[in-house]
Formats: C-alpha cells, structure tokens, sequence
C-alpha cells in the first residue's frame, strides 16, 4: 500500500497557490512541490489530490492508494462523491477518472499537524515557477 499526504497553500484567495505531495512507499520517501498559478486554496487541495494520483499512476501502477489530507472539504466532496460547487465538481470527476487506474483508493481526513511535510511542500511551491 502506497501512503500520500496532500495538501495545497494559496497566498491570497485566490493567489498564487502550490501543491505539496509526501509520498510513503515501503521504506522510500517521495516528495513533491508543484506551482499551480492562480488558484483558491481549497482548489489547491483538490489539485494537490489530482496531482498526486497522476503521479502514483506514473510510480505506481496498479498500487493501492491510501491518501491523507487535512482538507475537510476535499475529504468530504470526494467521500461523498457530491458538490454543489461547480468548479469543486470538475475537479473531483477528474479525480474519479484518475482514480479508476488503481485496484482502490481511500482518502482520509488527518489533523493539520499530522500532515507537516506535505504542508511544507505545499507552502515551498508557492515559490517556485
């Protein structure tokens, strides 16, 4: 089973955003800090989500996929498999579509201080071009 820790970071709402991605595989460690433009922060912490399942598509075919975020809203929307808002909507089918490439995927709300790593990578992107 491959551990990924996701978190997105937005300076302003929305600003300039980043998605940070901790990857636990076995005894490696995998970490990610990608710049995504413009974005809210909770749109970051769908796309930390979408980045972070193409990524394991690409690592880690045919992987079971346990993800851990401290984004109620993501872990809500994707657990629920329902939003209201539109553009939460796209992405999460984005997420479905991505999701269908692994044996299973869950996803789990974690408190904020349980996901340090994924956070700072997620704040180190908001500086990258």
């Amino acid at each position: 089973m491959i551990l990924v820790y996701t978190d997105g970071a937005a300076k302003g709402d929305p600003g300039n955003s980043g998605a940070g991605i901790f990857i636990k595989a076995g005894d490696n460690h995998f970490t990610y800090s990608i710049p995504l433009g413009i974005l809210s922060n909770h749109e970051a912490e769908f796309h930390a989500v979408l980045q972070a399942l193409k990524i394991c598509r690409k690592e880690f075919p045919e992987s079971i996929l346990s993800f851990r975020s401290d984004s109620k809203i993501v872990v809500d929307t994707i657990e629920k498999d329902y939003t209201k808002n539109t553009i939460y909507r796209s992405l999460l089918e984005q997420i479905k579509e991505e999701a269908k490439h692994f044996p299973h995927f869950f996803i789990k709300w974690i408190p904020e201080k349980q996901n340090a790593n994924a956070d700072n990578l997620a704040r180190q992107a908001l500086y990258l071009e």
